[in-house]
């Protein structure tokens, strides 16, 4: 009888290290549902202590989601597991994630301290953890490359403080697959408590080889594989969910594993990971890029035709690409609208599908053929009209290759007052993002701007990615059109609502603090004027 993996992803929290990946609160919260959809079972939500924002983003998710297990990260430190555990107790099934180097290498240069040392601080940060929380997980960062004798010892000590699963990372993407299933069978051989925990793997992609490690782990006996959506994370990342899962359903025959993964879910992890934020998928990424079910060859399309097993090991549907043929224009009415994006996988509010509709409905319009890129672009575009403080009126631009272009745009507010400006500069989108700068009176940087189009033809949707800051932080925003300036506009606005309700949110924070601080001060006085009476 096939045997279960658990999948931990740790998207939230080692993918969102990797530059370029941050997410806001709203985001975060959103990405945890989608992760609860495809059925992972276990959700690393951050490093609750690294911050206050990773903190609120830890006990937020602990509250939005049901069934997955949720985790957060702790140094081996009393403070960490305190912020960890405060972070995650609210959720239905909390766990703490608590590490500590031990490598040699790890002790002495890193921590500096002994072996002896090492397994004193196991005992100690692993109990203290057990004593507020039933599910425990210890990791041996950089397990794969410390000395098997003293990683057997320092697991068996996790163990017996109360860790209910031990980890043993591949921290710097050293290893081979022969090494990690060595050393996954000489654990299983050499701690004698083994058998009261799960052997879990997290393995890094520096060498290429994190996806093939994760498999070699399982066979040596690792159940549980922590990963990644694409495999992002630190460095070249991690092993990516998509892989291992596919792996072991489409080569059930070799591995005899499965997970609860719902597959058909992947596809749409991976767009709302990449919308989100704004990070393209590699065209020829295993599973999930475009080119994975695409055949050019002669060959192999006279292969497909005659039988798809031919050239495709799974189907598309498999991992929920969508293919129909319900083809949508501009007499296409909001039922048939309604019914492709039910298709798409989207579950949208009756607003929100009334807004999306309009939008449909002006790109008809403009695009004579509307696919379901088209569609999926729409929907990730759009803004949550709770956070909209600026819109899109109006704009004219004037550009040539013997001029300085000038942009004139009218922004909406939030308080449908119409605010009109006029800016020029080098090239169309610098004038029309120095414009929207002046009239929103919130000095910026473009730190990022990648123009993509949706699809190949001549009137595509054109996809706007860009990356502002200010001295508060970065925010990313997305914009879609037929005409690129238009969507440079519009992906701007994206971005600087995000930022202005970011400025907003950390003033009223500010701001309850100085009251709460004021309030403290006059009862403090009150009671000493008291006593001194």
């Amino acid at each position: 009888m096939a045997e279960r993996v658990y999948i931990f992803d740790t998207t939230l929290r080692d993918g969102e290290q990797a530059p370029g990946y941050s997410m806001n609160l709203e985001e975060k919260i959103r990405m945890a549902k989608q992760l609860e959809a495809l059925g992972v079972d276990i959700i690393e939500a951050g490093f609750a202590i690294s911050s206050p924002g990773d903190f609120e983003s830890v006990e937020a998710i602990a509250s939005a989601v049901e069934r997955p297990v949720v985790a957060s990260l702790a140094r081996a430190l009393k403070k960490d597991i305190d912020a960890a555990w405060n972070a995650v107790k609210k959720a239905k099934h909390p766990r703490i994630h608590v590490f500590l180097a031990t490598s040699d290498l790890h002790l002495e240069y890193k921590l500096k301290i002994s072996r002896e040392e090492a397994i004193k601080r196991i005992k100690e940060s692993v109990s203290y953890a057990k004593s507020l929380c039933d599910d425990i997980e210890f990791s041996c960062e950089d397990a794969s490359r410390t000395e098997l004798a003293f990683l057997a010892e320092a697991v068996e000590c996790a163990i017996d403080s109360g860790a209910t699963t031990v980890n043993l990372p591949d921290t710097v993407g050293y290893a081979t697959p022969e090494e990690i299933g060595s050393m996954i069978r000489y654990v299983k051989e050499h701690v004698k408590n083994i058998d009261k925990a799960i052997i879990s793997m997290h393995n890094h992609n520096d060498l290429g080889l994190a996806v093939a490690n994760t498999l070699a782990g399982i066979e040596a006996g690792a159940r549980q594989v922590e990963c990644t959506l694409c495999g992002i994370g630190e460095r070249a990342g991690n092993a990516a969910l998509e892989e291992i899962v596919m792996a072991l359903k489409t080569r059930g025959d070799k591995f005899g594993f499965y997970t609860n993964i719902v597959t058909e879910e992947i596809a749409r992890s991976a767009r709302l990971l990449s919308s989100t934020t704004g990070v393209k998928i590699n065209p020829s990424k295993a599973i999930v890029g475009d080119n994975a079910f695409a055949h050019e060859s002669g060959i192999h399309q006279h292969g497909m035709m005659a039988n798809s097993l031919t050239y495709e090991i799974m189907t598309p549907e498999s991992v929920g690409v969508v293919k129909t043929n319900l083809v949508l224009g501009k007499h296409s009415g909001q039922h048939a609208f309604s019914k492709k994006m039910q298709e798409l996988g989207y579950a949208l509010s009756k607003d929100r599908e009334d807004a999306l509709f309009l939008e449909f409905k002006k790109t008809c319009d403009r695009k004579k053929n509307i696919t379901d890129k088209d569609l999926i672009a729409l929907v990730e575009a759009q803004e949550n009209p709770e956070t909209q403080t600026w819109s899109l009126d109006s704009f004219v631009v004037n550009s040539g290759n013997r001029m300085t272009s000038t942009a004139c745009i009218s922004l909406k507010k939030s308080n449908e007052k119409i605010y009109q400006d006029v800016a020029s500069g080098t090239g169309p989108v610098y004038a029309s993002l120095r414009c929207v700068e002046k009239i929103i009176k919130h000095p910026f940087s473009l730190e990022e701007y990648n123009l993509t189009a949706v699809t190949e033809d001549r009137d595509a949707l054109g996809e706007v990615f860009v990356k502002i800051s200010d001295q508060s932080g970065v925010y990313r925003g997305r914009g879609v059109s037929t005409d690129v300036i238009e969507a440079s506009i519009l992906a701007c606005l994206n971005a600087i609502n995000k930022m202005l309700d970011e400025n907003s949110k950390a003033i009223g924070q500010s701001q309850s603090a100085a009251k709460m601080s004021f309030e403290n001060d006059m009862l403090i006085g009150h009671t000493d004027k008291k006593e001194q009476e």
